[in-house]
C-alpha cells in the first residue's frame, strides 16, 4: 500500500530525512517511534502530502486516507460545533447532514464517550475532548490507510487502552491499515505489529519481538 524510494527531506543545511526506504503492506499497523526530533512527523507529513520530498519516490495505494495531525488547531481558531467537525470528514456531504449521517456520529461520540457534546462549539472543550473529536473524523469515513501522530498525547489515561482496544478492532475487523506514531509502546502494541524506528534514517524495521533485541543490542529507548 506504501513504498518509499531512497527519500530524504531537507530544510536547509538541515537534513529531517536520509534515505528513507520501506514498504508497508495493505492490512498492517505500523508503529512509528524514535527519539524527540528524529523525522517521526515529518515523514508522515511526506505521506499525506503537507511536505515534498528533496528526493526520493512515495508511491501510495490508498482510496481514502484518514489523518490525524500532532498539533491540532487552539479552541479560539474553532467557531464549529463538534457535529460539523466530525460531518466535515465524511466522504460524501451535503448542506444538511442527513438523519442517518446525525445517527453514526452520535453512535462514533458514544463510542468515545462524549456523546453530551454532540451540539458543543469545539471553542469550549478540553484539549483531550478535542482530540477524540478529530479521532473520530479520521475514522468515521472508514479510511482503507489510517494515519495517527500522537493520538493520545491529550487523551486520559483511563480511555487511551479502549482506543486501542478500537484501533485495533479497525485492523482486525476492517483491515484497517494503520500507522501510529507514538514515544509509548506500553498500550499500543500488539505481537503481529510492525514497528519502525526512525532518528533521520530508518535504524530498524520489523516486528516487535525482534524491536526488543535491537533495543537491548544498541541501547535504543524511545
Amino acid at each position: 500500500m506504501v513504498v518509499y524510494q531512497d527519500v530524504s527531506v531537507s530544510f536547509g543545511k538541515f537534513n529531517a530525512l536520509h534515505h528513507v526506504n520501506f514498504t508497508l503492506k495493505k492490512g498492517e499497523f505500523l508503529h512509528i517511534v524514535g527519539p524527540n526530533g528524529s523525522g517521526k512527523t515529518t515523514l508522515v507529513k511526506t505521506l499525506v502530502g503537507l511536505i515534498k520530498p528533496t528526493t526520493g519516490v512515495i508511491t501510495m495505494n490508498a482510496f481514502h486516507m484518514g489523518y490525524l495531525p500532532q498539533k491540532l488547531l487552539s479552541k479560539s481558531n474553532l467557531p464549529m460545533t463538534v457535529r460539523e467537525v466530525i460531518y466535515s470528514g465524511f466522504k460524501n456531504q451535503s448542506l444538511i447532514p442527513t438523519l442517518e449521517d446525525c445517527a453514526l456520529i452520535k453512535t462514533w461520540l458514544k463510542k468515545m464517550e462524549i456523546e453530551h457534546l454532540y451540539t458543543e462549539s469545539m471553542a469550549y472543550l478540553s484539549g483531550g475532548q478535542q482530540q477524540r473529536v478529530y479521532l473520530i473524523r479520521a475514522l468515521i469515513a472508514n479510511p482503507d490507510l489510517l494515519i495517527l501522530d500522537e493520538p493520545t498525547s491529550a487523551l486520559d489515561p483511563s480511555f487511551r487502552e479502549k482506543f486501542y482496544l478500537l484501533l485495533d478492532e479497525l485492523n482486525k475487523k476492517e483491515h484497517t491499515t494503520i500507522i501510529h506514531v507514538t514515544h509509548d509502546l506500553t498500550d499500543a502494541v500488539k505481537d503481529d505489529c510492525t514497528i519502525m524506528y526512525v532518528d533521520q534514517t530508518i535504524k530498524f524495521y520489523g516486528s516487535y519481538q525482534a524491536f526488543h533485541e535491537f533495543e537491548h543490542r544498541g541501547h535504543h529507548h524511545v
